[in-house]
């Protein structure tokens, strides 16, 4: 995995170079959909996933819809791809079992009370979770461009300092597909943080949009008043991560960056440590990452997990429980 380069952010000389490349990518993607046979599963299938490369707040939002729909009386399953994870065949994610190295940190991080299970072949896992015949709605996380699984509602996350960065296709920008069509294929849209960017006035009419926002958990923030800290992430956007603490009124003496589910090594941990002592800082790092170290690390590194807010949250939740309703005929509630 790779950091989301800082070139994707506006049409400078790197991104100008690599705009040829783009139709390539393009076609990749159309002949790969225009192939494909997608499975329908026998349950609704809600994809919470993005029209560009990088961290957009998906994760929170895939836990929240989980949550509200058991609360609601449906029995939903999570469905990730499991990125990180060494796992090949479809797995049910067990905590007590399965670690970020096998599972990813994502579905690891889920699956704290919510049923989780990884598949490389989304199809595959789809046909699991229904042949488990206990779950009644699957939530996929992430895969809005995947061809082989059929989505009934599209729920597109975007963040909102970023937007869709240059507007350009990948490699030249974060796009993975034509914003156009991309845009057109969403039911919902749910903006992560301010839109710094203007990209809501993109999204079309049809397209209900909501805002969103993650609020770092109080309580760690406070119980390290005072003291400095050496920050670390390997996300999508660190630099969302570090605003936030900052935000919050954490006091960061050292910043450090690394790719997308970076897995750490002893080299790298100690090296993170050597500059925490330097800076005479104590570790701190997101709850995604800290599922991503070591056991004998993490008493060693804070963890700084966020709660998600929605504005209009009871109609976002209506909308998706009335998707759900009209393709079973299934009253809940």
């Amino acid at each position: 995995m790779m950091k989301t380069p800082e070139f994707w952010s506006h049409r400078g000389p790197t991104a100008v170079a690599l705009l040829p490349l783009t139709p390539l990518w393009w076609l990749a993607g159309t002949l790969r959909k225009r192939f494909a046979t997608p499975y329908r599963a026998p349950v609704p299938v809600i994809c919470v996933g993005n029209l560009t490369a990088g961290g957009v707040g998906k994760t929170p939002l895939v836990a929240w819809l989980f949550d509200r729909l058991t609360e609601r009386g449906f029995q939903p399953a999570i469905l990730s791809r499991g990125h990180g994870g060494s796992a090949t065949n479809p797995l049910w994610v067990d905590p007590a079992e399965h670690d970020a190295g096998i599972c990813g940190d994502e579905p690891l991080m889920l699956a704290d009370g919510r049923d989780v299970m990884v598949a490389r072949d989304r199809a595959r896992g789809a046909r699991m979770i229904a042949d488990r015949g206990r779950h009644d709605v699957i939530i996929m996380d992430d895969g809005m461009q995947n061809p082989y699984l059929a989505h009934d509602l599209e729920i597109g996350v975007f963040d909102g300092s970023s937007g869709v960065g240059n507007g350009w296709l990948m490699p030249a920008g974060p796009l993975r597909v034509p914003l156009s069509s991309g845009l057109a294929q969403l039911d919902l849209a749910v903006i992560n943080g301010a839109d710094e960017t203007g990209f809501s006035a993109q999204i079309p009419a049809s397209v209900e949009q909501y805002s969103a926002r993650l609020h770092p958990e109080k309580s760690v923030i406070e119980e390290l008043a005072g003291t400095p800290l050496l920050a670390f992430a390997g996300i999508g956007r660190p630099k969302r991560f570090f605003a936030s603490l900052e935000a919050a009124g954490g006091e960061i003496a050292k910043e450090l960056s690394f790719a997308d589910h970076h897995p750490y090594s002893q080299h790298d941990l100690m090296q993170i440590l050597e500059d925490a002592q330097r800076y005479g800082a104590e570790m701190i790092t997101t709850q995604k990452d800290w599922m991503r170290l070591p056991p004998d690390w993490r008493s060693r590194v804070a963890m700084l997990p966020v709660t998600l807010e929605i504005d209009r949250a009871d109609d976002l939740l209506a909308r998706v429980e009335a998707a759900i309703t009209s393709l079973t005929g299934a009253q809940h509630g």
